[in-house]
């Protein structure tokens, strides 16, 4: 496992997949997984399905997809880089584009 990964899941919520860690964020009512790639310094943000039963009355999507940098909401994106430094990786791999 990767130094970087390994730093990673002892933040809050954090856990690893092979090369890449992945925390799960609900807030607002909008639920997204981030995903950040040792291998490729770069993090993913995805929607996530809700789950059946949703409370909001929505409807489960069926598969999750990827959302845009811009889409991610400043305080999600705040917390990834911050839960980044304190793994000791440069913050700015947030930012970088795939």
């Amino acid at each position: 496992m990767h130094d970087s990964i390994a730093a990673l899941v002892r933040q809050e919520g954090w856990r690893a997949e092979g090369a890449a860690a992945r925390v799960h964020y609900d807030g607002g009512g909008d639920r997204f997984a981030v995903e950040f790639y040792a291998d490729a310094e770069r993090v993913l943000y995805w929607t996530v399905p809700a789950p059946d039963g949703a409370s909001d009355g929505s409807t489960p999507t069926a598969t999750a997809a990827p959302v845009s940098r811009s889409d991610i909401p400043d305080p999600l994106r705040r917390r990834i880089r911050e839960d980044l430094a304190a793994a000791d990786v440069d913050p700015a791999v947030e930012r970088r584009e795939v």
